[in-house]
Parts: structure tokens; sequence; C-alpha cells
């Protein structure tokens, strides 16, 4: 079957669910789908923010979710990793299974969900600490050793492409840093705790076209080992990055509505909706 089938169809069959989470090597049991979405609808109280979302993102690969502000695309990314628990009176219908497992089970411990979803948000977010101690917070704190900190520093610095040019002032504070260099460790923070997923909320927004050039060169290497989901504005940047997008819209009802999710060349080239050309080629949004 071509990724396209899979892109439109999704993993036939549904596979046994359980309250744990799949390890890394059993992703070939629900074959190269990673996130599973069926009917998913999504309440901030009695707000409706997304409404019947069913879809597949597939592992190792950039998933790119598009459309106009409001209709629902950061909170379609903060519940692949239950971010949007932090905020009270929240509420999930349908379901999210990644690998096979039901995220939102009760025994699914939301902590441990986020170590292998990790999360890059809007703006660089760096903690006020050293640019070696902003790489190891998380790691010390899930008990790396203390003498297996240096290594994973500089492992987690390289693939996020900043080694070079911080290796000679990890004391210094992360705030010394340019916005892209910040964002750079931003994603390093997030890989030294080894996820096997990367949320991005609009990593580049905040960014300087160069800067954004380094994080779009830096995510075609990290495809080939984590799946990585962004949101972006920037159409130009999805169709850059992404191998699949998915648009979304609002349509008169409360709550934004996935219109359709394919292969990138093709949802730019040949959209099967009209409102998705409408959108990609700058009639509305």
């Amino acid at each position: 079957m071509s990724n396209d089938s899979l892109v439109r169809l999704g993993a036939s069959g549904t596979p046994d669910s359980s309250d744990t989470l799949a390890s890394g090597d059993e992703l070939e049991r629900v074959g190269d789908v990673a996130y599973e979405l069926d009917d998913v609808t999504f309440f901030y109280g009695r707000h409706r923010a997304i409404r019947d979302v069913s879809m597949r993102i597939h592992a190792r690969q950039i998933t790119a979710l598009i459309g106009p502000s409001g209709c629902g695309k950061t909170t379609l990314l903060r519940c692949l990793n239950r971010m949007n628990d932090l905020v009270a009176g929240t509420h999930l219908d349908g379901s999210i299974r990644y690998r096979g497992e039901d995220v939102y089970a009760r025994s699914v411990k939301p902590i441990e969900l986020r170590r292998k979803v990790g999360m890059v948000f809007q703006k660089p977010n760096p903690f006020p600490k050293s640019i070696f101690q902003n790489v190891a917070f998380a790691a010390r704190a899930n008990g790396v050793p203390k003498k297996a900190l240096p290594d994973l520093v500089e492992h987690a610095l390289r693939q996020a492409a900043l080694w070079d040019e911080v290796r000679d002032k990890l004391d210094q504070s992360a705030f010394a840093l340019s916005g892209g260099q910040q964002q750079r460790l931003c994603i390093a923070r997030t890989i030294a705790v080894k996820p096997e997923v990367i949320l991005m909320d609009e990593p580049c927004s905040a960014l300087d076209p160069v800067a954004t050039l380094r994080i779009e060169e830096l995510l075609a290497k990290l495809k080939d080992e984590f799946t990585i989901v962004i949101v972006t504005h920037n159409l130009q940047q999805a169709g850059r990055v992404a191998d699949t997008t998915a648009f979304f819209t609002t349509d008169g009802e409360e709550g934004g509505v996935l219109v359709e999710m394919a292969p990138t060349r093709e949802m730019f080239e040949s959209p099967a909706d009209l409102r998705t050309l409408d959108y990609v080629t700058g009639r509305f949004g």
C-alpha cells in the first residue's frame, strides 16, 4: 500500500488497546502509524474548540497542521501529549491512540506520556540557567547520572545543530543566545530526554528568515529519528518541510474541523476540497 493511501485511508483495523504505553520497538504492529485519532472533539468548558477530527499521523515524518486562526490547530497539538490537562474545565470526546494505546486511559500518566512526546513552543523559552543546565535539566530530573550528563548534552546539542556555536560557552546564560539559537536550544532540551515524538507550535513565528531556515534544515534531519508534528501559519514553510499536511478550518459551527489530509505536494497542487484550494491560494485565511 502506498503512503498516499495510508494517509487517506488510515491503518486497516484497530489494534487491541491497553492502559499502558507501548515501547519504541512495538511500532511495527500498527504499521508506520504513530497516532490514530477518531472522532476527537475537545471542549474548553462549554466552548467546543475542535469537533469530529479523525486522522492518522505517521511515524518518522513531518506532519504540518495548517488553517486560519481559531480553527483548533494548537488545541489538537496539545491533545497529543495531554498538555490541555493543565487547563481547568477541559474535556475530550472520541479517542487518541499512540501506537495503539489510548493516551487518555486512566492508568496513563501524563508525565510519562510527555517524556515520549515532547513539545517546543511558539516563542523560545530557555530557563534562566546556563546553556549546559538548560539541556541537562530534564535529563537530570529523570535520573540520568551526573557523570553521563556531559555526553548527553553534547549529543543533544549536536542533534539540534547548535554544538559548534556554543561548545566553548556552555557555562554562559542561555539568554545570551540569539532568538534562533534559543529555539534550537529548546529543541536540544526536548531531545535530551529521548522522546519519540516532537510537537512544535509555530516554532519559527518569532524568528527572522535566516533563523527560520536553520530550524527547517534541522527538522529535515530530525525526522529520520523522530515523529514531528508542527503547527504553522506559514504555508511556504509547510510546503518546504512537511511530508503530510492537514488543513483545518471553521465552517459556521462552533469548533474547527479537519477538511482534508494528504501528502503535502498533493495538498498544494491538487487539493480535493475547494476550501483547501481557496486557503492555499490565498483567497481566504
